[in-house]
């Protein structure tokens, strides 16, 4: 299984994922034109890609998805929460997501976790394919333990990063902004992402990928300073998803 992201953080996320013979798009929060620009690093056109899967309404997540579902019919695949938000227009190709329900695109097994965070119905995913697995968990407030159980055992982690606490106190976003993105429905700080990942173990974790970090509120070596006193000086393990440059093919062994 292989993974790479598109760009992540607060102007626009999506995450790729193949075995070799399915391709999908995990959320598409990038305009039309932007996808396609960003899929063509990869070499591919958007009709190569077997569905997309929404976690949740915020349009830095969905801004792309009802105009690439329209224009290229890919499928799509979000929980009934998602779409009575409203926010995605016309989906010709919708299939529900039902959480805590496995489900099967191809070759790809999915997990879709119900993760604490303000939207309608969010979720994020665990998949699964020729015995390894990749656990996709951005965009939540804190770690229950309901997603730390569902988390346990990937062999790879793509795991949201937002912010660093101090930063976001001093920082630009008005109060009732830094309530909630530091609250219990927001976003990790780095420090919970680190308790977050002790929790879940690394002895199995081929790769770590910090994703989601804030523009404003957070920096790249903050939140791999926060991550890499856990891996005992094997940092080859870690990496980040930027924004502008996304991430490259990322294999899972």
């Amino acid at each position: 299984m292989h993974f790479a992201s598109l760009g992540s953080g607060s102007k626009g996320n999506a995450t790729l994922v193949s075995d070799g013979e399915t391709r999908l798009l995990i959320d598409c929060g990038f305009a039309l034109r932007e996808t396609e620009r960003r899929l063509a690093r990869f070499d591919l056109h958007p009709r190569q890609l077997d569905a997309v899967l929404v976690t949740h309404e915020h349009g830095d997540h969905i801004r792309g998805v009802g105009p690439l579902a329209r224009r290229h019919k890919v499928p799509v695949y979000l929980t009934p929460g998602t779409w009575l938000s409203g926010k995605l227009g016309e989906v010709p190709h919708r299939h529900w997501i039902t959480p805590q329900a496995r489900f099967a695109v191809k070759g790809i097994e999915i997990d879709p976790v119900t993760v604490p965070h303000d939207a309608r119905e969010p979720v994020q995913f665990r998949l699964s394919a020729a015995g390894r697995r990749l656990g996709l968990l951005t965009d939540l407030g804190h770690p229950s333990e309901h997603v730390v159980e569902a988390f346990r055992g990937c062999d790879a982690l793509v795991l949201e990063c937002n912010h660093d606490v101090h930063l976001l106190e001093i920082g630009p976003y008005p109060p009732s902004l830094k309530r909630r993105v530091g609250g219990h429905w927001g976003h990790l700080a780095n420090a919970q992402s680190a308790w977050l990942l002790r929790r879940l173990g690394l002895d199995g974790l081929q790769r770590i990928v910090c994703s989601h970090l804030s523009e404003h509120n957070n920096r790249p070596e903050l939140a791999l300073e926060a991550l890499a006193p856990l891996l005992d000086g094997d940092d080859s393990r870690l990496t980040v998803a930027a924004q502008d440059q996304g991430l490259d093919w990322q294999a899972i062994i």
